[in-house]
């Protein structure tokens, strides 16, 4: 029975991203974004159990992989996709709902290209997935940013908008370049070489897992602090945490 407990969770984080792309697509991005955490929830513990098990295969890898593609990579590409035709028009013109038309269909209103760079999120999301099911060196730590964290990055922009009340923020965030600048900043990190650790725990010694505790404990300050705005800082102290042990490694 035990065998069966990852992949029913790697399923689960599956279903919940499907149901993320529903809420997305009709500008529901609180509900949407629920269920990504949900998603992602999911696919820290199916890898958790199935070394807790040791119930590890190459089917569990290819159907995380899979399931890592909806949740951490179509969800997050509909997300920038959205976010990207806000942009391009007045926020204040019309709904949300509206703004979707008006990317979509002519109606006398020129056609825009430029929200589809959202959608690069996914090609490179799914291009990271496949070399990482390739590469038997990503085992205790990761090379390029995790989907999943690219994943929180993207979301947590409209949960900003939505939560925050700065006007300050939502002009930046709103702002096309910022968003096709984080876009391209986002393809690249996904696949480059960087070394990133992972929070995988063989033991729960505070010597061998100093750089994971100070940084779990920075991601609780931050949220604490700056809620959903912690985010984007929690993800940039995280590549610089990596790079620094990186360097002390060399």
């Amino acid at each position: 029975m035990k065998k069966y407990i990852p992949n029913t969770l790697t399923l689960l984080n599956l279903f919940c991203g499907s149901i993320a792309i529903i809420f997305a697509v009709n500008n529901n991005f609180v509900a949407a974004s629920v269920f990504v955490f949900l998603g992602i929830f999911f696919d820290f513990f199916d890898g958790f159990f199935a070394r807790k098990f040791n119930v590890q295969g190459e089917l569990g890898v290819q159907l995380d992989s899979l399931a890592d593609m909806v949740t951490s990579g179509v969800v997050p590409g509909i997300f920038m996709f959205k976010l990207l035709s806000l942009s391009i028009h007045d926020p204040g013109y019309q709904s949300m709902a509206d703004e979707w038309n008006v990317v979509l269909h002519f109606e006398g209103i020129p056609f825009s290209i430029i929200p589809f760079m959202g959608f690069f999120i996914i090609l490179a999301s799914a291009f990271r997935l496949a070399r990482f099911n390739i590469d038997e060196d990503q085992q205790s730590y990761f090379k390029g940013l995790p989907t999943p964290a690219n994943t929180l990055l993207i979301i947590s922009l409209p949960l900003i908008i939505e939560f925050q009340n700065s006007d300050a923020m939502n002009a930046i965030i709103l702002n096309q370049w910022f968003l096709i600048g984080l876009t391209l900043l986002s393809c690249y990190l996904l696949n480059s070489n960087i070394k990133l650790f992972a929070l995988k725990f063989k033991d729960w010694g505070f010597k061998a897992n100093a750089t994971r505790y100070v940084f779990i404990i920075l991601c609780v300050l931050f949220l604490i602090v700056f809620q959903f705005a912690a985010i984007p800082l929690i993800i940039l102290v995280y590549v610089s945490m990596s790079l620094l042990d990186s360097v002390q490694l060399k």
